[in-house]
């Protein structure tokens, strides 16, 4: 669903642009992508939440994967964090409250689990992810890739202090501090770190081996930081931890250098009240296209 919101901006943008671009290639109209966006959006409202949590699935013969329905594996990481990052149930409270389910059920020192309860047997209709010991691998483990998306789905509802906890929980220097019990270098994440169910919880596994350094740095820098390109210019949206008074970011976009000031004298988590560009003013987050000049200073006031 997040695919086809971006697909329809894309074909929004090229439709707007059409008498000046000669496209090689078919493009359907923005309508197409908004319109399955919508039969998307009500399937999984029908078949996909739980009341509590998003599902994760159905399997060949139409049984529930990650639902309270299930004897063991009851709820997902993927689906709360990928959902909420979609954009799904943040303005009517249920992206919050599978978050919650998250830190309820998922959440542990180590990071955030894989599902639970972990299997305990082998199940023929689920395969391979029940064939792993509890809390080892797919079974119940912390897979550091999927951590960062609950990290932004915690940004996304505006919750910085959660995101920020999070992201520490996984962070291999952090971890450094307990490295008896985590057994990896201090410098690369592992692929998996041993879950709650396994006989040595924290134990990291298959270091190098894994993509979640790239969505722990969207996650820290675009969503925590809040300092993310747009097709018009460059966004400033922090979402932060309340304990921190502010902090300094230097950011290179489309050949220009940005030296960013974030203030936060009330200690929010966010909330833009004022930002200003070379000492001017300027209406809302976004830092235009059009500003010239190679180098900027920018200044964002956090407040409520």
């Amino acid at each position: 669903m997040l695919a086809v919101k971006e697909m329809a901006e894309l074909a929004r943008r090229v439709e707007s642009q059409r008498s000046k671009v000669n496209l090689t290639f078919d493009l359907r109209p923005s309508t197409f992508y908004l319109e399955a966006a919508v039969k998307m959006e009500n399937t999984i409202w029908t078949a996909g939440w739980d009341g509590e949590w998003f599902r994760r699935a159905y399997d060949d013969s139409g049984r529930l994967v990650g639902s309270k329905e299930c004897e063991e594996g009851q709820i997902f990481i993927e689906p709360q964090g990928i959902c909420v990052m979609a954009g799904l149930g943040v303005d009517d409270g249920r992206a919050e409250q599978a978050l919650d389910s998250v830190a309820a059920r998922l959440a542990t020192p180590h990071g955030i689990v894989l599902h639970q309860p972990a299997y305990s047997r082998y199940y023929l209709h689920l395969g391979e992810i029940s064939s792993y010991p509890p809390g080892y691998k797919e079974n119940a483990g912390v897979f550091c890739h999927t951590n960062p998306w609950i990290m932004i789905a915690e940004a996304k509802v505006g919750r910085g202090d959660r995101a920020h906890d999070y992201y520490l929980r996984i962070n291999p220097s952090v971890r450094e501090s307990l490295s008896e019990v985590h057994r990896c270098e201090p410098y690369i994440y592992a692929q998996m770190i041993a879950g709650r169910d396994a006989p040595t919880p924290g134990e990291a596994k298959n270091s190098w081996l894994t993509g979640c350094a790239a969505w722990n740095f969207v996650a820290i820098t675009q969503w925590i930081l809040g300092i993310r390109p747009t097709y018009d210019g460059l966004q400033v949206a922090p979402v932060i931890p309340s304990a921190w008074s502010g902090f300094e970011a230097v950011r290179r976009f489309r050949s220009r250098t940005y030296r960013i000031y974030v203030h936060n004298p009330q200690r929010v988590c966010k909330g833009v009240v004022k930002m200003t560009i070379d000492g001017r003013d300027i209406s809302g987050n976004l830092i235009p296209l059009d500003i010239p000049g190679d180098e900027h200073e920018v200044e964002v006031w956090l407040g409520k």
